[in-house]
């Protein structure tokens, strides 16, 4: 067997780039633009938001008005997400690897760290409170009707036209693709859905497939149809208000979920419950939702909520931030060897570290990454 173990660290690093541009979907679909900022693992990258402006009539004076009212926040991510996919060759495999044969265990380490990034990011869904299509039935089965109402959600909420996403899973697919909208080139204006099984942008989405694409398995509002769930009695919750006050109706327990979807009567808007609660029947307590009501309430309405439904997803890029950068390679002294590369397709940044064991060495593929949810009215659930 060489001496020199450097020369087995491309090769494996190369597979492990085949790997990443397989099965790593979501990186290359958000706002990717933060990985220059990114630093250590712990360090917080704050994503400003910016505040809404309205126009003012121009009165010439003396000194120029105060635009006054401004209110710009941010959205902190932190790289806290360090992950690592291990593995170890004997002396026979190592030279396997010489022999230009690539063992299977790389390609398998780096699915793994690929699919955890994506399913990481899939699993940010849980603060979007917006959600088209019927839970429990999978989308496209009979039109198109759930790509427009998602459209209708981004254009409502102002998202740029640009950079739209439409992330769904092979039962969501397979119903799209046997939509004449996507297989007829006169639709279309290509032959691409019906000769190679892509939709690419269609209804002005670029479509992907993800076999990551989540299930959300909802909580139970609580009480009957006959004495149901509801705001607090002459509650009046102010539009922004992020905690309500519920009164669980009798015989059955509230248990709210993270990322549910509960309505209020009376109310339009649905909203994405922030963190799990539980409630005995026929107490009150308090309800955490994401962003705030869009409403004031009253008192006495009565609160529902969505049931189980896999959640394919209809965004713009800049509803989520992605943050990764290469991990430090310098480890002289240590006796590793350690080499960095950053795939050109999927722009994950991961890092290769060979340690000497006995009769065997190891070799440990590891990532640094951070993500939020920086603008949830730019994304839209399309209920499967």
């Amino acid at each position: 067997m060489p001496n020199d173990l450097s020369a087995v660290t491309p090769k494996l690093l190369a597979q492990g780039l085949l790997a990443l541009r397989e099965t790593c979907v979501m990186p290359r679909l958000v706002n990717s633009d933060y990985g220059d900022t990114a630093a250590s693992r712990g360090a917080v990258i704050d994503v400003p938001v910016p505040s809404a402006i309205t126009s003012t009539p121009v009165n010439p004076a003396n000194t120029a008005p105060d635009p006054t009212g401004l209110t710009p926040s941010s959205v902190p991510i932190a790289m806290d997400q360090w992950r690592e996919a291990p593995f170890t060759l004997t002396d026979k495999d190592l030279m396997n690897v010489f022999d230009g044969v690539i063992p299977m265990q790389a390609s398998e380490a780096i699915k793994a760290l690929a699919n955890y990034v994506d399913a990481y990011l899939l699993g940010l869904y849980t603060g979007i409170p917006y959600l088209v299509g019927t839970p429990g039935t999978a989308p496209f089965g009979a039109s198109v009707a759930e790509a427009t109402a998602a459209r209708k959600v981004l254009n409502n909420n102002l998202a740029p036209l640009q950079d739209r996403r439409m992330v769904i899973d092979s039962d969501a697919e397979a119903n799209a693709l046997g939509l004449r909208a996507f297989q007829d080139a006169s639709f279309s204006g290509d032959a691409s859905a019906i000769n190679e099984g892509q939709i690419n942008r269609k209804l002005g989405f670029d479509w992907f497939l993800d076999q990551n694409v989540p299930t959300h398995v909802a909580g139970t509002a609580g009480g009957t149809e006959a004495s149901p769930t509801t705001i607090a009695s002459a509650t009046v919750e102010p539009a922004g208000e992020t905690s309500l006050a519920v009164t669980v109706g009798a015989d059955n327990d509230l248990n709210l979920k993270q990322g549910d979807i509960i309505t209020i009567a009376g109310d339009a808007n649905s909203y994405a419950v922030a963190q799990d609660v539980s409630i005995p029947a026929g107490d009150t307590g308090m309800v955490q939702i994401a962003g705030g009501l869009k409403q004031a309430t009253a008192g006495d309405e009565a609160i529902t909520v969505k049931g189980d439904h896999v959640v394919n997803l209809a965004f713009h890029r800049d509803a989520i931030a992605f943050a990764n950068r290469p991990l430090a390679d310098n480890t002289e002294g240590l006796g590793n060897l350690v080499q960095t590369a950053t795939d050109a397709v999927s722009g994950l940044s991961l890092r290769l570290e060979i340690s000497r064991e006995y009769k065997r060495t190891r070799y440990s593929f590891d990532i640094l990454f951070g993500a939020a949810l920086v603008r949830p009215e730019l994304a839209c659930r399309v209920a499967g």
